[in-house]
């Protein structure tokens, strides 16, 4: 579910968004790079639905940069780490920057959410998987030993499994992670043409996704990923309700505290049924050695 901000948190969003937007407003790409060098802060991407234009450019930056087949992608796969969803819209409005003509759809980028505590991570029992301090969500495939709980786990329906090759891997977006320690931008950001996608440290890109918020009454008071699974390095603004668009409800704490929860319980519950069985089977010991009914033996 989408977090909903009332006025008082906008005004103190808006606030905070003073030298967040100044870095990202008036000064050049660059600038967000300074993160990188300092490691003060995670690096995210602010998606902003209302500005996409569905031009599917992130999409095809994403598969020349990976070398994988060019061509236009309708879900996650193997080969398509990334690519961007169509939804119609059940009420035609006008869209910021297609005016009329975007009406009656609404266009946005889709790919893994890197989570602030990824459920992938926590469930991969062989440490396949790792959050970086920097932000991406990574995978070390010379670990991974194909179990697929990191499909189930993770709440957004991310990763993929190579069902065809002879050894199979996981695959999904690592957030351009190697670009990253290059200082260069995610190549999906870098080939955006309408600012729809921007990079850059996660408190920034909050204040400026609150920022655009309150400046436009269109967008939705709400931004996806600020707290959804315990917050994630991917954001999304809309000026459409995020339920319209088809956005998965995920609940607000961190996935792997269930997964903790569930263990934390298990030894008393195999406690409990061990005494249990240990009881029933006295009760049928001692009533095998009880003479027949009657007194005959």
């Amino acid at each position: 579910m989408a977090v909903r901000l009332n006025r008082r948190q906008f005004l103190q969003l808006a606030a905070a968004a003073g030298a967040g937007v100044t870095v990202l407003s008036a000064a050049p790409p660059v600038a967000a790079r300074a993160g990188w060098a300092t490691g003060t802060a995670a690096a995210a991407i602010l998606i902003d639905i209302a500005r996409c234009i569905g031009c599917r450019s992130c999409e095809a930056a994403c598969k020349a940069y990976h070398n994988f087949p060019q061509g236009e992608a309708r879900d996650l796969s193997p080969t398509a780490w990334t690519y961007v969803r169509t939804i119609a819209l059940q009420s035609p409005r006008p869209h910021l920057n297609l005016g009329d003509g975007g009406a009656g759809r609404r266009t946005f980028k889709v790919q893994c959410m890197h989570c602030l505590t990824p459920a992938c991570a926590s469930a991969c029992p062989v440490a396949a998987l790792q959050k970086t301090p920097q932000g991406p969500v990574v995978y070390d495939a010379s670990r991974c030993i194909g179990c697929r709980y990191c499909m189930v786990a993770c709440p957004f329906q991310v990763p993929r499994f190579e069902w065809r090759s002879p050894l199979p891997r996981i695959t999904k977006c690592n957030m351009c992670a190697e670009r990253q320690q290059r200082r260069e931008l995610p190549a999906c950001v870098e080939a955006c043409p309408v600012g729809a996608l921007q990079f850059g440290l996660r408190p920034a890109l909050l204040a400026e996704a609150a920022r655009r918020i309150s400046a436009d009454p269109r967008y939705v008071p709400a931004i996806f990923g600020a707290e959804e699974a315990g917050g994630t390095s991917v954001l999304y603004i809309s000026d459409v309700p995020f339920e319209e668009l088809g956005f998965p409800v995920v609940v607000c704490e961190p996935l792997p505290a269930y997964t903790w929860r569930v263990l934390g319980k298990l030894p008393g519950i195999v406690l409990t049924l061990g005494a249990l069985l240990t009881a029933v089977e006295a009760l049928a010991r001692r009533r095998n050695t009880l003479p027949p009914p009657g007194g005959a033996a």
